[in-house]
């Protein structure tokens, strides 16, 4: 579907170089879910393969519902609080689903605790994609929102995702252990 249909429909969208961000639908269940299965995925993300019923419960009942809360209160006054937003990272050359970037508060580390987060499909990974999200997400937030501060961890043997949050412009703060996996920990600030 282009970028224009998904419009059409009132379908909250970033625009990037190669790929866009689509706030998820229903309809991405099944890649989504594919997406979380893949070795690489839920290596390095915690959380994330759970059986389909689990996902289909999610996207339903949480990260749908959770993007609009999100959104409606960007369009009120840019104070998101602890809302979530979930989005998938489209192709545009395909216009398929091949990855997700968000963000969200991480409740395992102290304020400021606005994560971005990211994940992306083994066969669409070492072409920019993610970083092209990254960075889109982020340019939306401080341009859009309340948000000051913006923060990113990354398992230390993640190199790949590493790389992205420093081409980011994210800074190194300290190394953190969560569920004893040792992390890296940035914090990208509002200029």
């Amino acid at each position: 579907m282009s970028n224009l249909q998904n419009m059409s429909k009132n379908i909250f969208t970033i625009e990037c170089k190669d790929i866009f961000l689509r706030e998820y639908m229903i309809e991405d269940l099944n890649e989504l879910q594919n997406i979380t299965w893949q070795p690489h995925f839920n290596e390095f993300l915690i959380d994330w393969n759970v059986s389909r019923e689990q996902r289909e419960e999610w996207i339903t009942n949480y990260e749908i519902p959770d993007n609009k809360r999100f959104l409606n209160a960007v369009s009120k006054d840019g104070d998101i609080g602890q809302l979530r937003l979930r989005m998938g990272i489209i192709s545009k050359g395909t216009g398929k689903f091949i990855g997700v970037c968000g963000t969200g508060i991480l409740d395992r580390v102290p304020s400021p605790n606005r994560e971005i987060f990211f994940g992306i499909s083994k066969d669409h990974t070492n072409k920019g994609y993610t970083t092209q999200a990254a960075k889109g997400l982020i340019k939306y937030f401080f341009e859009n929102t309340n948000v000051q501060d913006v923060i990113a961890i990354a398992q230390i043997r993640n190199v790949p995702s590493n790389k992205v949050i420093q081409k980011c412009g994210f800074e190194f703060q300290n190394n953190i252990e969560i569920e004893n996996r040792k992390y890296n920990y940035y914090q990208l600030r509002k200029r």
